[in-house]
């Protein structure tokens, strides 16, 4: 019997319980201290799994509850980045940011996600999916006080990243995600060194792959970025191409709600698709046939078998009932064009 088509699945974070963080809000700051965080970030994880089951989630994550934010939450566990003396600093080319420093060789004393994937694993029977930041996204994330040299500095924090996925895969991780935003913002640079850190990250991985590229949260600097874009978005109409080339297994794209002609897809061929058909920018929760004509449009231009329904990016910033409500219609329409396709 073959695996289920239009495998449900979601970008990566889920807001946080008021009880572990301040809710709604990129960054926020963890309630509690020492092993009453360590116990509360088991129990929201936990929590997080048990919503995406219930709702139909196909391809469980974690909800990214063990981390703060999806770079810098990687970020403090290595050494050679100062947090204790942040710079403010230009992000995505979109807004400001108080981040860390890079002072000295970026090394990685210890495995970082580790225990997160082995409680991930143990608490559910779904296939597993596993994020972690992409090299371009962290060196657009901090200040390079040390390396001086994008491509250099991005290819050491690739080095730490393969090693990661490498020990997150013998856990029985089934996808490892790198995030990759910074991909629909510099272009020429995705080309020119971008994808080689991208794959020297993934290189040797026997699990699927995944690049996640989006254009950003739902918060107030990417929703204004998105109004300068014009009528039509086609920033993965120059990067498609080469990832197309690359030897990764799956590509996110934004779809619902976006300004992304849908034909772009035609540039991934052989690719998986994942096909954001949930809104994270708005708090209005999606009808599941709102969602099944995200799918049905985008089945004009990938194989059924290809098609991975998703969430455009993170929900970490809505309400927690508006994200179980989205998990619930991604699921939901994610089964009525399998019934269509007869494979319900």
């Amino acid at each position: 019997m073959g695996r289920t088509l239009l495998q449900t699945t979601i970008a990566g974070s889920l807001p946080k319980p008021a009880w572990l963080a301040q809710p709604n809000q990129l960054w926020a700051p963890w309630v509690l201290e020492g092993e009453s965080l360590a116990e509360a970030k088991r129990d929201a994880t936990r929590l997080a799994i048990r919503d995406q089951e219930r709702a139909g989630i196909d391809i469980l994550s974690d909800g990214e509850q063990s981390r703060r934010h999806f770079v810098t939450g990687y970020l403090e566990h290595l050494r050679g980045i100062d947090f204790e003396h942040p710079v403010t600093m230009r992000i995505r080319q979109r807004y400001d940011a108080r981040v860390p420093q890079v002072v000295g060789p970026i090394e990685r004393p210890q495995p970082v996600h580790l225990e997160d994937v082995r409680l991930l694993r143990a608490e559910t029977d779904h296939p597993i999916k596993y994020t972690l930041p992409g090299p371009m996204t962290i060196i657009d994330t901090l200040h390079d006080g040390y390396y001086k040299n994008r491509p250099r500095l991005a290819m050491a924090f690739a080095g730490i990243l393969n090693q990661e996925a490498r020990e997150l895969e013998s856990l029985g991780v089934n996808v490892i995600q790198f995030d990759e935003p910074a991909f629909n913002v510099y272009l020429d640079e995705v080309k020119s060194w971008g994808i080689e850190a991208l794959e020297r990250a993934a290189d040797g991985l026997k699990c699927k792959t995944a690049v996640h590229i989006c254009y950003g949260y739902g918060i107030q600097a990417n929703i204004d970025w998105k109004k300068t874009l014009g009528p039509q978005w086609r920033q993965y109409e120059e990067t498609f191409p080469v990832i197309a080339r690359s030897k990764i297994s799956q590509v996110s794209l934004e779809c619902h709600n976006s300004k992304v002609p849908l034909e772009l897809i035609g540039l991934l061929k052989g690719k998986d698709i994942m096909v954001g058909a949930i809104d994270v920018a708005s708090e209005r929760v999606e009808t599941p046939q709102e969602v099944a004509r995200t799918i049905r449009a985008a089945l004009k231009f990938v194989a059924p078998d290809k098609l991975y329904p998703c969430t455009n990016c993170g929900m970490v910033p809505l309400p927690r009932a508006v994200a179980l409500g989205k998990l619930h219609a991604l699921a939901a329409g994610a089964r009525i064009v399998r019934k269509e396709l007869g494979a319900g």
